[in-house]
């Protein structure tokens, strides 16, 4: 498991969502309107939309939230109009990093973003200079504590289940990107509860960050960006050594 995954799972445990439910509300519905602006209103048809949509539940987000921001993609209600852009970077220690943007103003958005890296000792890189360094999956995070890797297999392995993985306490399920609602429908037929269920982007390979300055300036560069309104995910590629990582997450 990537250091940005054992980071991801630190904050779902630590509840940094719910006290940020608004802003998760935003994120949530930005995707909405733009996955229902590409592939229409009808979830049944839609993946991403329908994905969108289960995402937005799992965030506990009001049905009336979910209806409008479909009926602003579908053009029912008027509404801002987003636009899709991935900006591409380097934190300290060469980490790659990639930040999914929906923005409706690419100047502000690039600034921004550019200033929070400066600020982290990184930089921002051209488009295709780190994409490459990842592979887009779905990824089911569990809690160890609710089942284990034999009980897991066996429920998600017909359903697409390409790879499980432990580390710690909790366990992931790594799946194509077009079987992780399968995967999810499977875990919750079984009955094992899961943490988190999100198209994420895997990096193919690592980078070493041992220094207790470099692994906070990195895990700060993160964290800026995606409190960032326009930014929708982080992915990056740092592999920080446990006790480092709890020493910073403290």
């Amino acid at each position: 498991m990537s250091g940005h995954s054992k980071w991801h799972n630190i904050r779902l445990r630590k509840g940094k969502q719910d006290a940020e439910r608004g802003k998760i509300f935003t994120k949530l519905a930005r995707e909405i309107i733009v996955a229902a602006k590409a592939g229409g209103g009808n979830p049944d048809a839609n993946v991403r939309l329908r994905l969108a949509i289960q995402k937005a539940r799992d965030n506990s987000m009001p049905a009336d939230n979910i209806k409008r921001a479909i009926q602003r993609g579908t053009g029912e209600l008027e509404g801002v109009v987003y636009e899709e852009v991935t900006y591409e970077g380097y934190g300290v220690n060469g980490v790659a990093v990639l930040a999914q943007c929906l923005t409706d103003n690419r100047n502000r958005t690039v600034a921004e973003l550019r200033n929070v890296f400066s600020k982290c000792g990184g930089n921002l890189g051209e488009s295709g200079s780190v994409a490459w360094m990842f592979d887009q999956k779905g990824v089911v995070t569990i809690s160890a504590e609710a089942s284990d890797e034999d009980s897991i297999m066996m429920a998600t392995l017909d359903a697409g289940a390409e790879d499980i993985r432990k580390e710690d306490d909790t366990i992931e399920v790594i799946t194509r990107p077009e079987d992780l609602q399968a995967v999810r429908d499977a875990l919750n037929a079984a009955g094992i509860p899961f943490m988190d269920a999100e198209i994420s982007m895997i990096p193919k390979t690592t980078v070493r960050v041992e220094g207790t300055k470099e692994a906070g300036q990195i895990l700060r560069l993160v964290e800026m960006l995606e409190d960032l309104d326009d930014v929708q995910n982080v992915y990056a590629n740092f592999d920080i050594p446990d006790e480092i990582m709890q020493e910073v997450a403290a």
